[in-house]
């Protein structure tokens, strides 16, 4: 969904403070909430709905049943520190409005996390932090792959000690495997991640679907949650059906460190599945890998006439125009758009969509890696959508493999012509 029209709500998330509509000022340090990310005590809290802002009384949160209760500022302030996965886990792990939703490689089994789950942050391994990979410049941490590649270089700190060590290869090198081993000539086409996280979602079951087309239904009246055999809400009135998994196979796609999306502008055909964002990568570009992602699907409203993506008004008090409060999808997608300053013509349907997630966390031990035939078949191929390169065991031309055959059965019948040659030679010779 959008943030427009949802400020209050969206960015109790983000790092600053009264981000509640348009015209919040970016350029203004002081609105810089620094505590998200650098206090220790673990009691520092937004209110849900308070547009980033903690309270300054004790107030329920009827949306979880939590009273929050102002900061208490002096033990907040004097535990100031560098970034813990606390720290990074109250946005990363929580995404999308709960634990496990977004990501599917971060969630609360990542705060400590053990060295089957993640080799580098197992608090029975390397126990590295976030910021162990994630280094900054002047707060711009590395890993942003919307306006940027994550990497523009694949350089390793063996050749520059400063180069971010964002990419497997920065600590590993592009050689990570012992001399004369295979796996070593993969890398200029696969990236780690493919061989080393077989599957994410290892501990806690995470969101593969949210079908947003049969939110509204009620009980007797009031809006209702189900849950599921995985123990979460497979229904909730306020956001229609979800599907969850666990032990998830990523699916692949060439990755060059960057992701494009979909805008509110741009048409989108709905006679098939909409990608409101994909990985940018190529074959030819030397900076594609084939890379993991978690691919999240669903049905999202759009406008039939304009053939694009709404933005629908969620979050509101009973008398406004949010969906939450009235469950009307018309009246909150159109306040929705006209916060947007979008147009809408009015109508609407629910087209299919998806997202992908980059898997880059969950990376298990060695000897769980993706083993060489669950790439190298025919049949059931993780590989099996991944175009542009050749694929030995996958792939094949049965002209080139009879006229292969030809020639190995050609070379042993030679071959065994020329020993039976020599061996009447040498009996002639003896007699």
């Amino acid at each position: 969904m959008s943030i427009h029209s949802n400020e209050a709500r969206c960015t109790s998330c983000h790092i600053g403070y009264g981000w509640k509509d348009k015209s919040f000022d970016f350029t203004d340090a002081s609105k810089v909430d620094c505590l998200v990310c650098h206090e220790h005590t673990g009691t520092y809290k937004k209110f849900p709905a308070g547009a980033g802002n903690p309270v300054k009384e004790p107030i329920l949160f009827p949306g979880d049943g939590i009273t929050y209760l102002p900061p208490e500022w002096n033990k907040v302030a004097q535990s100031v520190g560098r970034p813990t996965r606390e720290n990074c886990g109250v946005c990363h792990f929580y995404g999308g409005g709960g634990d496990m939703i977004k990501h599917g490689d971060l969630d609360s089994s990542m705060t400590k996390p053990n060295k089957a789950l993640d080799v580098h942050m197992g608090v029975d391994g390397k126990n590295f932090d976030c910021t162990r990979c994630h280094t900054t410049s002047a707060h711009q941490v590395a890993g942003r792959i919307y306006s940027t590649p994550a990497a523009t270089e694949r350089r390793t700190l063996v050749q520059d000690d400063l180069t971010p060590r964002i990419t497997c290869e920065s600590c590993h090198t592009a050689t990570p495997h012992k001399p004369g081993v295979k796996a070593n000539d993969h890398t200029d086409k696969v990236a780690c991640q493919t061989c080393h996280i077989p599957e994410f979602a290892r501990a806690l079951p995470t969101k593969m679907r949210w079908d947003w087309s049969t939110a509204g239904q009620k009980k007797d009246g009031k809006p209702y949650k189900e849950k599921g055999p995985l123990g979460t809400t497979v229904y909730d009135t306020q956001k229609g059906n979800f599907t969850w998994d666990k032990n998830v196979k990523p699916q692949y796609f060439w990755y060059s460190g960057r992701i494009d999306a979909v805008s509110l502008k741009d048409p989108v055909d709905p006679t098939q599945p909409v990608a409101l964002n994909w990985p940018v990568g190529r074959p030819e570009d030397p900076n594609a890998r084939i890379a993991p992602f978690k691919v999240h699907t669903g049905k999202q409203p759009y406008d039939t006439v304009n053939k694009t993506m709404l933005v629908p008004h969620l979050f509101g008090p009973p008398d406004s125009a949010a969906y939450w409060a009235k469950y009307d999808w018309q009246i909150a997608l159109e306040s929705g758009m006209k916060k947007a300053g979008l147009p809408f013509s009015g109508q609407f349907d629910f087209v299919e969509t998806s997202y992908v997630f980059p898997t880059t966390h969950m990376v298990a031990p060695k000897e769980k890696s993706v083993s060489c035939n669950e790439c190298h078949t025919k049949e059931n191929s993780r590989m099996a959508n991944i175009k542009g390169v050749y694929l030995p065991g996958r792939d094949g031309n049965k002209v080139i493999e009879v006229l292969g055959w030809v020639a190995v059965l050609g070379s042993l019948a030679g071959v065994l012509l020329h020993a039976f040659g020599r061996a009447v030679s040498r009996r002639r010779k003896e007699g």
